[in-house]
């Protein structure tokens, strides 16, 4: 019975894939199937800033980024794949595609909006960017074009299974230290925080009224041990910035906050947070454990740490050095890690347990039988 159900799908997916690439008839989607919808920054970007009209510094498509895996650089910020790669592939996924990217639409498997500097807050990189809230409209007009090809109660299934992915905040709190900013004479640290976690508050309960259940989130890494935040303290001392870490501490601590607050109040709102803070941490400090040699400087840059953001040679310092083995490095740039420690993170996400990554794994939530 099982394998009839499963022949008539095949049939009726063939045959609705001929009519609607003829502009005839919505398509079907399998039983149980989970998309995946990514935001964020270039943690998660996976080359949207390939199409956009913006600076070298929030774009990865030229050599050596991504030559690892894909032997070409693709617009993800490490020298191979990126965490949502992984995610996509344990999912049984194909890599989720940039939303931007031209000619592709088949959305039915997810979409891919993350953008390289981008921010909760608008203000963050403006107008170089895709910030949160842009790209929760292209999220909106995907939905509309979901609802053409599959027809409405299709895609409103297919968001409702669906699990998304939001990696954001970093560049709302790195850009007041590597900028002129004032910011924080005119606000608190707490003050600020809050602003950044009202903004992704408003794009989760966004998604949420569109049908959206299921989200995983990233905390923010100890960002004043980024290799590039190392390299702004003077004197070479290995100290970390510590205003920067405090800020991410502070974040992590609201994002905690408003997502058990969420839970409460939005019926059938399931989350997975995961530890990134303790995670990167450990992997900077015991490097061996983890299998790296190399836990605080950068495989590609230049300067202390190669903290200077110069990988490529592309942005406004030339020179570079990159290293032999970036399986060697949890860094492989300035602020973005090498495909190994992306491998980790992403194991970590996908069937970490409650240590780690918690109330839920996204395993558990791609799993999941409530939807």
């Amino acid at each position: 019975m099982m394998g009839l159900r499963l022949h008539l799908c095949f049939l009726a997916l063939f045959s609705t894939f001929l009519i609607s690439i003829h502009g005839l008839g919505p398509l079907c989607l399998p039983e149980e199937h989970v998309a995946l919808f990514i935001f964020g920054d270039s943690v998660f970007d996976a080359g949207n800033n390939n199409y956009i009209n913006t600076i070298t510094d929030y774009q990865a498509n030229y050599e050596p980024y991504g030559e690892n895996f894909f032997k070409y650089s693709t617009g993800r910020f490490s020298d191979g794949r990126i965490i949502p790669d992984f995610i996509a592939e344990f999912a049984n996924l194909p890599f989720i595609t940039p939303y931007l990217h031209p000619g592709y639409h088949r959305y039915t498997d997810g979409a891919n909006f993350a953008s390289a500097g981008a921010g909760a807050l608008a203000e963050t990189h403006q107008g170089m960017v895709i910030d949160l809230k842009s790209q929760l409209n292209n999220f909106k007009n995907l939905e509309s074009l979901l609802s053409k090809e599959l027809g409405d109660a299709e895609a409103e299934k297919l968001l409702f299974r669906a699990v998304y992915i939001i990696s954001v905040g970093s560049n709302d709190y790195a850009v007041p230290f590597t900028t002129n900013s004032s910011i924080f004479q005119s606000y608190t640290p707490e003050e600020y925080v809050d602003i950044v976690i009202s903004n992704l508050k408003f794009v989760i309960e966004e998604i949420y009224k569109k049908g959206g259940r299921k989200f995983g989130f990233l905390n923010i890494a100890p960002l004043g041990c980024l290799p590039l935040a190392r390299a702004l303290i003077p004197g070479n001392t290995g100290a970390c910035k510590q205003e920067l870490t405090a800020l991410a501490i502070l974040h992590n601590k609201a994002l905690s906050e408003v997502l058990q607050k969420l839970e409460n109040e939005l019926s059938g709102f399931k989350y997975s947070i995961t530890d990134t803070y303790t995670i990167l941490s450990e992997r900077i400090n015991s490097p061996l454990k983890y299998g790296f040699k190399e836990g605080n400087s950068a495989c590609c840059g230049i300067g202390p740490y190669k903290g200077i953001n110069s990988c490529g040679g592309k942005r406004s310092v030339k020179e570079y050095e990159l290293c032999e083995n970036a399986s060697e490095y949890v860094f492989f740039d300035t602020t973005h890690l090498s495909e190994k420690a992306n491998q980790q993170f992403a194991e970590q996400i996908w069937s970490g347990t409650l240590n780690v990554t918690r109330p839920y794994n996204l395993k558990e939530l791609f799993e999941d039988k409530w939807v």
